[in-house]
């Protein structure tokens, strides 16, 4: 088994292909984003009372496609949401009489440093919903919706490099474990190498465990060259240092496990090396779309959020960025780690039933 390991893995670096594909792509997308600044790539809000959402100001607005209402949380969630960034601003609203006689709106907003590029678009929508009172007959001068920003608390400093590398890490791992895998059992058995491999002692399993053993060394290798040109050449956040540093590892080996499931059954379930490609689309393609690789699922309708939560990429993803800058360790991500699971037990089952030795 060891003695494949060794063999296969140098293969793998002497295959100009698998370098080029495992290294090149997601450190040009890194190359990419790494100098591209900015916040979030969605703008929301959160209303301190939830019921003020009927209020006039906020369907007003609501109106302006650029910023939408989130949904509701209790007090702690909201603080720490507002500390990380994933949201814009908290409003309250309150109403007084003016000397006019008519309503007026006071409007206070609660923001972050997090906040980033998020805020400036919240207050400049803020700011149309005025300008439309007015044009609706209500005097500028009596002020009809009064904005007060209240002092912005301390947040997480947040870059894009923080949201995009954990995805391109997890799009490196699933094209790596479905293609390499798929390519490599259906080359060796048409090439005959596994028939030749059944003239020794070894087993069938040590067979399957010393080849996979070097596509996951090889994929650990890709991971831990991803992390440290992120960390060292734009901050990439790693919040508790080399724990992170090794808890982003472990959750690699995990996914790359999982995905490698897939690879199996693509290997066994084509006819010939060109069907692999659409086999191998059909299943990353939309995880690469959906499992919120390039930018924030949120900015999806609430149906196809729910259809997102069930790829095991975006679950992969999530956890990586957990672990990476939220502070959170691998024991925090059962939620994630148990939909992993699920898909690797399913995988593996079909798996056992259609591979294909000759």
């Amino acid at each position: 088994m060891l003695a494949i390991t060794k063999g296969s893995l140098k293969a793998i670096f002497r295959s100009p292909s698998s370098v080029a594909f495992s290294f090149g792509f997601p450190l040009v997308f890194i190359l990419v984003f790494g100098f591209i600044s900015g916040g979030g790539p969605s703008v929301s809000f959160v209303l301190a009372h939830p019921q003020d959402s009927s209020n006039i100001v906020i369907k007003g607005l609501l109106q302006n496609p650029l910023v939408k209402l989130a949904g509701e949380r209790d007090s702690i969630t909201l603080r720490k949401d507002l500390e990380k960034g994933r949201i814009a601003a908290i409003l309250t609203l309150d109403s007084a009489r003016s000397p006019a006689g008519f309503t007026q709106y006071i409007v206070r907003t609660q923001t972050s440093s997090a906040s980033g590029d998020k805020f400036p678009i919240l207050k400049l929508a803020l700011s149309q919903v005025v300008a439309t009172a007015v044009e609706k007959g209500m005097p500028e001068q009596y002020q009809p919706i009064i904005i007060k920003e209240l002092p912005a608390i301390r947040g997480r400093e947040y870059s894009m490099i923080d949201f995009i590398l954990p995805g391109m890490l997890g799009f490196s791992l699933l094209s790596a474990a479905v293609f390499g895998v798929a390519f490599l059992f259906f080359s060796l058995r048409q090439q005959l190498v596994l028939k030749r491999f059944f003239a020794t002692p070894i087993s069938k399993q040590h067979i399957v465990l010393g080849e996979g053993l070097a596509r996951v060394l090889f994929q650990l290798i890709t991971a831990v060259v991803i992390i440290l040109i992120g960390k060292v050449a734009f901050h990439f956040t790693l919040v508790h240092g080399w724990l992170t540093f090794i808890e982003m590892l472990v959750l690699s080996l995990f996914g790359l496990i999982v995905f490698m499931g897939f690879g199996f059954i693509i290997s066994s379930v084509a006819k010939n090396e060109s069907t692999i490609p659409p086999f191998a689309n059909l299943f990353t393609l939309p995880q690469f779309l959906l499992g919120g690789t390039f930018f924030s699922t949120q900015a999806f309708p609430g149906w196809l959020q729910k259809i997102c939560e069930i790829l095991p990429l975006k679950q992969l993803n999530d956890a990586m960025r957990n672990v990476a800058f939220e502070g959170a360790h691998i024991t925090d991500c059962w939620k994630q780690l148990g939909i992993l699971a699920l898909w690797g037990i399913a995988t593996y089952a079909v798996a056992v039933k259609v591979f294909k030795w000759e």
